[in-house]
């Protein structure tokens, strides 16, 4: 399950398409896509203070990511009937649109970008490492890229 929380202004992104790429990416990690996720959008100020608080950089950012799982690989029991909470994504839509501008394509596709790149985050991915990055941005660019979650879109 995906919980969007974001202001008015934002109000019109497509839960169900965001929901359809979080199983496509799910699934193609072999988890259940039986889980919460829960999406933040905010703006440029919004995702600077968290940055600030979390990061200790004062500074905007495109996606923070807020993991609830072990990082360390550590197993834990989970309840029969419990939903896993993977965590938090937060987006700036600020950034969003910047950079669609920048990159030259939809604000569309760069929330799916960011989208996928913070979830692989709460799948314990990170681009600290060369080696690292480059699984990452792979493994992105092939969930986006893949055909699973456009069918019966609206733009974003």
């Amino acid at each position: 399950m995906l919980s969007i929380a974001c202001p008015p202004a934002f109000a019109h992104l497509d839960q169900a398409y965001l929901e359809r790429l979080a199983a496509t990416v799910l699934t193609g990690e072999g988890i259940s896509p039986a889980v919460e996720i829960s999406l933040v959008i905010t703006d440029n100020e919004g995702i600077r203070a968290l940055n600030r608080q979390y990061r200790g950089l004062d500074a905007p950012t495109d996606v923070l990511a807020f993991p609830m799982l072990p990082a360390d690989g550590e197993a834990f029991v989970i309840p029969p009937d419990h939903t896993v909470q993977l965590g938090d994504i937060v987006i700036s839509y600020e950034k969003v649109r910047e950079q669609a501008v920048q990159l030259r394509h939809s604000e569309r596709q760069e929330l799916a970008e960011l989208f996928v790149h913070g979830l692989l985050h709460l799948l314990g991915y990170d681009h600290e490492r060369d080696e690292d990055a480059a699984v990452m941005a792979e493994k992105a660019e092939t969930y986006i890229r893949s055909r699973s979650h456009f069918h019966a879109s609206k733009e974003v």
